[in-house]
């Protein structure tokens, strides 16, 4: 970003200092985004240009992960992409039902992040993780078995447990108990690998719903998540020292000894702007081919220009991975609130084709993943950063599972059109949200 820019933002959005405060963080200055009656401790300047060398094992841990990201989102939130159809066909259950279980495992994820943040943190990533694989094993295993829509809903209920426990969130929670301030190359890493779940698992999904069919391909999964999957977390996560449980505030330590809790505004902001963010990408990610043949496209087209967004995520975070440790990751953040803002107005507007909008969105979306770990870690340090991250998850993971049911009852009542407009304006509040950190 040009520095030279900050002035006119900073006009245009007069109540909001983000754009001077970073300024400084980027000339290496320990200022923070004041917060109304309150401000973050400072204890000198912040080091964005310099990190800590990376422990002993970094390499393996973050290699580990990345795998196991890889199966976890691929057999679990991108499931049904594959799978729901031949669901559908083979049981005869209404398909709003059987893909409302990602819903329902999203809304069990949510509830049970502030309780898996606080896991991880008195215990460390490696039993939590673990747990997710034998968590999302049984879940597929319930599923693949399930003789009624009940059962195939219950089943979700384990599966959104195993989500909870093993997706980013407690991914990045694991690393940033594990390294501190230095995790965020290897969160950045870690993302790298996600990027490709949906790239690996739907050809491998589609190729096993033909070979062995939809329950099969459960199956199959569930095996990977024990053979596989729990393997890695066991042995190439370190084992961690146990921390006591917080104390309770009457019994807090002195500010002086600890790290102070998030200031109220500045979490709520961040909460809110995550929340959001996560909101948008569930509605797009659900919607997007609707939305694309609503605009005269036919499903080919659609489903091509869709999958531009995969290789747009990637290709970002390897630019972010080369000269984003450079910044402090409000710019990352804000970067990647403008790309997808910019992606869904070329998109509401009509204007040019839509590649470029798609592309614009994908790369933003790639690198929010990031700013998601990586924000709050800067914001905040890493003490409490895994109960933090559980705490900023839960809203997330109910707005991710609401979100496209909402979408779908506007793309009825107003048309798809609408709903690209409506993402728009969000996409643009959120905008705001971020100047006003």
């Amino acid at each position: 970003m040009i520095v030279n820019v900050d002035l006119a933002l900073a006009a245009a959005f007069g109540s909001c200092d983000v754009f001077m405060n970073l300024r400084a963080l980027h000339n290496g200055e320990a200022a923070l985004a004041r917060t109304a009656g309150s401000t973050l401790p400072s204890s000198g300047p912040v080091a964005l240009t310099t990190q800590a060398p990376p422990p002993a094992g970094r390499r393996r841990a973050v290699t580990a992960l990345g795998i196991t990201q890889i199966l976890a989102w691929g057999s679990s939130f991108y499931l049904l992409a594959v799978l729901a159809d031949p669901i559908v066909l083979d049981t005869g259950w209404p398909r709003g039902a059987v893909v409302g279980g990602i819903s329902l495992g999203l809304l069990v994820s949510g509830v049970a992040s502030m309780r898996i943040g606080r896991a991880i943190e008195r215990l460390g990533g490696r039993p939590v993780l673990g747990a997710s694989s034998v968590l999302l094993a049984a879940g597929l295993a319930l599923i693949a078995v399930a003789p009624s829509l009940p059962a195939y809903l219950a089943a979700w209920l384990v599966l959104g447990l195993g989500m909870g426990a093993g997706l980013y969130d407690a991914a990045f929670s694991t690393l940033g108990r594990m390294f501190g301030r230095s995790a965020r190359s290897a969160i950045t890493e870690v993302t790298l690998w996600g990027g490709f779940a949906s790239t690996v698992c739907w050809p491998l999904s589609a190729l096993l719903v033909e070979s062995v069919g939809w329950r099969g391909a459960c199956i199959v999964y569930a095996g990977l998540h024990l053979l596989v999957a729990l393997p890695l977390h066991l042995l190439a996560l370190p084992r961690e020292e146990v921390r006591p449980e917080a104390p309770p505030p009457a019994e807090a330590p002195a500010a002086s000894d600890r790290n102070p809790l998030p200031p109220p505004r500045l979490f709520l902001l961040l909460a809110l702007t995550l929340t959001t963010g996560g909101a948008i990408a569930a509605v797009i990610s659900v919607h997007l081919i609707v939305v694309l043949q609503a605009g005269g496209l036919s499903l080919a087209a659609a489903v091509g220009l869709g999958a531009l967004i995969g290789p747009a995520q990637v290709g970002a975070r390897v630019i972010e991975m080369l000269v984003g440790r450079r910044l402090h990751p409000l710019w990352t953040l804000t970067a990647a609130a403008l790309l997808i803002l910019a992606g869904l107005a070329l998109l509401a507007l009509d204007l040019f084709v839509p590649a470029i909008a798609l592309i614009s969105y994908g790369a933003g979306n790639g690198i929010w993943s990031i700013a998601r770990g990586a924000v709050p870690l800067e914001l905040f340090g890493g003490s409490g950063y895994a109960a933090l991250m559980g705490r900023l998850a839960m809203p997330t993971f109910v707005a991710q599972a609401v979100a496209p049911s909402v979408a779908a009852l506007l793309i009825v009542q107003v048309g798809a059109a609408s709903l690209l407009v409506a993402m728009t304006l969000l996409a643009l509040a959120n905008v705001i949200l971020i100047l006003c950190l």
